[in-house]
């Protein structure tokens, strides 16, 4: 009995080492089974990284296309910065230009109305002008308050002229300014220099840099060479101070 038993005991070893090799077995597959998983997801992410030797070639064409796009963008930059400053000076320009308009229209909108009053104010003059002499004295009251009255209109008249910037010009005694005079004869005389205004017919105005009406002049001849513009010719017996010693 006692060897059946052993035997048996023998024969059932076996069968348990064959249950745990199943065991085993089942739990390595199981174990295969559950690690395939982390190894797909390995072979995906290998698919996706560049090795050491692709990595090393890509690098340089990438910072050479990023140099190139670095030079193009610091062109495009300096364009449009110089297209900023122009324009910039450009609307200066315009503003100036549109400044020195409006002060030019402000100045001389009324050019054309006071060269049109100025002859009123000549027909003004040229009434007193024509009166005989003594008439004013030997008249009554009531035509010396008309001469009067014209002479005031006349003066007022010119005064408002002169307070929208229209000024009278003064050229008796000066040198001849083609730019505001207009010669009409020459007058002989020694004493004075070449081309000196030293007779009036007609006054001239202007409205501030721009002549209104030239004056109608006559100017000297015969005499000595005029002066150059900006130098005052030193009067006969007085010394030159510029000679002088310090």
């Amino acid at each position: 009995m006692t060897s059946d038993t052993q035997r048996d005991e023998t024969v059932q070893q076996p069968t348990g080492a064959s249950e745990g090799a199943a065991f085993f077995k089942g739990s390595g597959v199981a174990g295969a089974a559950g690690g395939a998983p982390g190894q797909s997801s390995q072979a995906s992410e290998g698919d996706t990284v560049p090795t050491g030797g692709e990595a090393s070639a890509e690098t340089p064409s990438q910072a050479g296309a990023l140099s190139q796009r670095l030079l193009e963008m610091e062109g495009e930059n300096a364009e449009l910065r110089d297209r900023m400053m122009r324009l910039a000076a450009d609307m200066e320009n315009l503003r100036r230009r549109t400044e020195r308009e409006i002060k030019d229209a402000r100045q001389f909108a009324v050019a054309n109305f006071a060269r049109d009053m100025l002859a009123v104010s000549d027909n003004l003059a040229r009434a007193i002008q024509a009166l005989p002499e003594g008439a004013r004295e030997s008249g009554d009251a009531g035509f010396s308050a008309l001469v009067e009255g014209v002479e005031m209109t006349g003066r007022a008249m010119l005064s408002t002229l002169e307070r929208h910037g229209v000024r009278k010009l003064e050229p008796e005694g000066q040198r001849f300014d083609p730019n505001f005079h207009q010669a009409m004869f020459e007058v002989p005389n020694p004493d004075l220099p070449n081309n000196t205004v030293v007779q009036v017919v007609q006054d001239g105005y202007a409205i501030g840099e721009r002549v209104l009406r030239p004056a109608m002049v006559g100017v000297a001849k015969g005499g000595p060479k005029a002066a150059p513009a900006g130098e005052t010719p030193a009067k006969p017996g007085v010394p030159d101070e510029s000679t002088k010693d310090a």
